[in-house]
C-alpha cells in the first residue's frame, strides 16, 4: 500500500512497505526532498482539548494543497491517506500537517473558515484501488490529449493531467501565450475520455515546477524542490547586481528570468546604499567626467571624461565622496590622471601550482636523476672496489708507446674493443656490484689518436670519427690510494 508521502499519492512510488496507525513509518525521512512536506516542530507538544485545531492540511498531486475540517475527530497524523469532500464526488489525498501549525498556515494563506470542506474518513482499500487505477491512466491520457489539441490546431500545450480520487473528473493543466478558445476541445475530450473535463491554465514557471529539471547551477530547479511562491523578477534586479542583460544567461528552464536573481538582491541594495549615485558627474579642471562602472565588492567606481570615454579611472567611494563635496562648494577637482594613484601589484603565490604545466613532470624528473646517480660509480675512498679501479686506471697511462704504433693498433682494435666493453658494465653492476672502471679508458686512445695524426696525413686522411667522440679527461689521481 502506498502512502504517497513523497509523490503526493503516486502509486508508482512508496515510502515504506507498510503504513502504521501513526501514518507513514518513514515520514521523517522520505519526504524531506519533496517541497510539499512540512516539518511539524510542535508534534511532541500536547495542547488542551478545548483549544485543539479541527482543521487539517491535505496535499494532492501537482503541488496542490487545501485545508479540510475534521468533523468526526478522526485520529490523523502526517502521512495518513484520507478521503475528503469534493465537487463532485470525493477526492483522496495525504495529510501533510496537523495541530496548531495549521492555524498559522491558514492565516498565512488567508483561508476562510466559513463553509469549509470536510474529511469523510480514512481511505479504505476500495478508495485506494480506484485512486491508483486512475493514476495509472494519466500518462496515456496526456499523450492522447496532446494529439487531439494538435489536430484541432490550438496553440496550447498540455502540461499535466490529474484524475480525481474517485475517477469522476479529470483536470488538464495547459500553458498558452495567448487566449485559447477550447470549447471544441472540451467536446472532443469528453467524447474520448467519457468523464467530466476541467481545464486549468498555468504559467510557464508552474510548468517548470511540475516537469522539473536541472538548472545551470547543476542542481535541481528551486521551483520543483522547495520554492512554493513565485515572486516577480524584472531586469532591474540584474542591473542592481551589475549583470549583463543577456537573456540566454539570465533565463531559466521556463524561459523567464531566474528566480535566484532575487536571493541576493537585498544584500546588493544594502551595499549600494553606501555608494554615490551612478548618475554622478564630476567637474574637473580638464572637463566633466561621468560614472561608467560600479564594483560592489571592491567598493570602487570607474569614471571617464565626456570627450574621451575610452580611458577609465577607478577610485574608492570615499575619494569620490570627497570630490563630490568639493564640487558642491563650487570648486573644480584636479584632473583624474593626477588623482589616480598607481596600483600596487599583489604578489600571489600558487600553493597548489595549478597554473604550472610541468607540475606532473617534476616527480618523474626527480626519479630519473635519482636513477642516474645510482648508476654512477661511487667515488668513496673507503670503498675497496673503487680504490682497485683507480689503481688500474692510474697504472695504465704509464705504458707509453710510439705514436705511430699506438695509432695503428687503435685503428685495428677500435671496433672489437667497443663491442667487448658493452656487456662489461652490466655484468659488473648486476653480478659483482663493482663500478664500471673501463669507461674512462675510451677517450684516452681517441685523444692520442687525434694528436698523432697531424700535418699532411691529417689533410689527406680526414678522421671520420673525430666528431663522434667528446673530449673526456681521465679520473684524478688519489694520493691516498
Amino acid at each position: 500500500m502506498s502512502c504517497g508521502c513523497k509523490t503526493s499519492g503516486d502509486s508508482a512510488h512508496s515510502c515504506g512497505p507498510k503504513k502504521t496507525a501513526n501514518g507513514c513509518e518513514n515520514v521523517n525521512t522520505c519526504g524531506n526532498s519533496y517541497k510539499l512536506s512540512v516539518f511539524d516542530w510542535l508534534s511532541n507538544i500536547n495542547n488542551p482539548a478545548t483549544n485543539r485545531c479541527d482543521f487539517v492540511e491535505v496535499r494532492f498531486k501537482n503541488d496542490r494543497k487545501s485545508f479540510y475540517k475534521n468533523v468526526n475527530n478522526i485520529p490523523l497524523h502526517i502521512g495518513s491517506v484520507v478521503t475528503v469532500e469534493s465537487s463532485p464526488g470525493h477526492d483522496v489525498g495525504v495529510v501533510s500537517l496537523t495541530g496548531e501549525l495549521v492555524k498559522i498556515q491558514m492565516k498565512k494563506k488567508r483561508f476562510s473558515e466559513e463553509s469549509p470542506l470536510k474529511i469523510y474518513r480514512q481511505a479504505n482499500q476500495k478508495d485506494l484501488e480506484v485512486w491508483q487505477e486512475a493514476r495509472k491512466k494519466e500518462e496515456n491520457i496526456k499523450i492522447e490529449a496532446r494529439k487531439i489539441a494538435h489536430r484541432i490546431g490550438l496553440e496550447m500545450k498540455i502540461t499535466d493531467v490529474e484524475y480525481q480520487g474517485d475517477a469522476s473528473k479529470v483536470t488538464f493543466y495547459y500553458t498558452a501565450e495567448n487566449r485559447v478558445d477550447f470549447r471544441q476541445l472540451i467536446k472532443e475530450y469528453a467524447g474520448a475520455f467519457r468523464t467530466k473535463i476541467d481545464m486549468k491554465q498555468i504559467g510557464f514557471r508552474q510548468e517548470a515546477a511540475k516537469v522539473g529539471g536541472i538548472g545551470s547551477c547543476g542542481r535541481e530547479l528551486c521551483c520543483s524542490t522547495w520554492l512554493t511562491d513565485f515572486r516577480s523578477v524584472n531586469t532591474n534586479v540584474a542591473r542592481y547586481q551589475q549583470l549583463s542583460i543577456n537573456p540566454q544567461k539570465l533565463a531559466g528552464q521556463c524561459g523567464k528570468l531566474k528566480c535566484c536573481l532575487n536571493y541576493e538582491l537585498d544584500s546588493y541594495l544594502d551595499a549600494l546604499s553606501h555608494f554615490p549615485s551612478s548618475s554622478t558627474t564630476l567637474d574637473t579642471e580638464k572637463g566633466r567626467a561621468f560614472c561608467i562602472k560600479i564594483d560592489v565588492f571592491k567598493k570602487k567606481m570607474w569614471f571617464a571624461y565626456v570627450d574621451s570615454s575610452m580611458a577609465w579611472y577607478d577610485f574608492d567611494i570615499e575619494v569620490i565622496k570627497k570630490l563630490i563635496a568639493k564640487n558642491k562648494r563650487g570648486e573644480k577637482t584636479p584632473p583624474l590622471e593626477e588623482l589616480k594613484q598607481p596600483d600596487v601589484p599583489l604578489v600571489s603565490i600558487d600553493l597548489i601550482q595549478e597554473n604550472n604545466v610541468d607540475r606532473f613532470e617534476k616527480k618523474n624528473r626527480g626519479n630519473n636523476n635519482k636513477n642516474r646517480n645510482q648508476n654512477r660509480p661511487n667515488n668513496n675512498p673507503n670503498n675497496p672496489n673503487t680504490n682497485q679501479g683507480q689503481k688500474r686506471n692510474q697504472a695504465r697511462p704509464e705504458r707509453q708507446d710510439r705514436p705511430e704504433q699506438r695509432s695503428d693498433r687503435n685503428e685495428k682494435s677500435e671496433r672489437p674493443q667497443r663491442q667487448e666493453r658493452q656487456p662489461n658494465p652490466n655484468a659488473n653492476s648486476a653480478g659483482t656490484g663493482q663500478p664500471r672502471t673501463q669507461k674512462p679508458q675510451q677517450p684516452k686512445p681517441q685523444m692520442e689518436k687525434t694528436e698523432a695524426v697531424t700535418g699532411a696525413d691529417a689533410e689527406k686522411k680526414p678522421n671520420p670519427n673525430k666528431k663522434k667522440f667528446k673530449k673526456k679527461f681521465p679520473p684524478k689521481k688519489d694520493n691516498n690510494a
